[in-house]
């Protein structure tokens, strides 16, 4: 068992206080051992939530839903309208996104598309999963497009959401054709773009766009 951080045990007791769960030392500290696996300061957040939010008795199920709920990955429908549909338009990705893309492309290429979208829902779900219980962060990052004008919109949203640095934004703007993508998504998003407008119908009504 992972040793506990002292802030998250002290977080645990004040908010079982306020929620009125008894628990004991000894329990706070297993509790906190549990939750060691994430970042601190998202395991803060999500019982600070929890202290405003939670009417009864506090679970180590509220506590994770709310890391997840907030460690930046979008829900796999978002991520999903969030992949670019043509090779021209640019997107800006996580990890796992391009991963649930890899799953779905075959069958996307054979013309499946309800199996594609199955596809890249259950690999989609499946990495998430696993990257919230290894506590990696999101990462996200810039799959241009060919059409340069599109480029700068898209950038700049994703530095609004907190979704790229500006450092990062810098990267790409304004000589994008001097930023390599990268280097691991190289291939695979080659190949995305290549089948994509084929396929991929247009997202749903109330769908967010990226």
């Amino acid at each position: 068992m992972r040793q506990a951080d002292p802030r998250v045990i002290q977080a645990i007791a004040v908010t079982a206080e306020l929620t009125g769960t008894q628990l004991s030392k000894p329990a706070a500290q297993v509790f906190a051992a549990d939750l060691a696996d994430y970042p601190v300061e998202a395991v803060l957040h999500a019982l600070d939530r929890c202290r405003r939010e939670v009417r009864g008795r506090l679970t180590l199920a509220d506590v994770i839903a709310r890391i997840q709920e907030s460690d930046g990955r979008p829900g796999v429908e978002e991520a999903w309208a969030m992949i670019p549909h043509d090779e021209a338009a640019s997107a800006v990705l996580t990890d796992e996104m391009a991963t649930a893309m890899g799953a779905a492309l075959p069958l996307l290429n054979a013309g499946d598309d309800i199996g594609a979208r199955m596809a890249f829902k259950e690999v989609y779900n499946r990495e998430v999963t696993q990257a919230r219980a290894n506590g990696r962060p999101v990462r996200w990052f810039a799959s241009l497009g060919h059409d340069k004008a599109g480029r700068e919109p898209v950038i700049r949203q994703a530095v609004q959401h907190g979704r790229l640095s500006r450092a990062q934004a810098l990267h790409h703007l304004p000589h994008l054709d001097d930023a390599p993508l990268d280097p691991s998504g190289r291939k695979q998003l080659a190949q995305i773009r290549a089948i994509l407008l084929p396929h991929i119908s247009a997202p749903e009504a109330g769908d967010e766009a990226a």
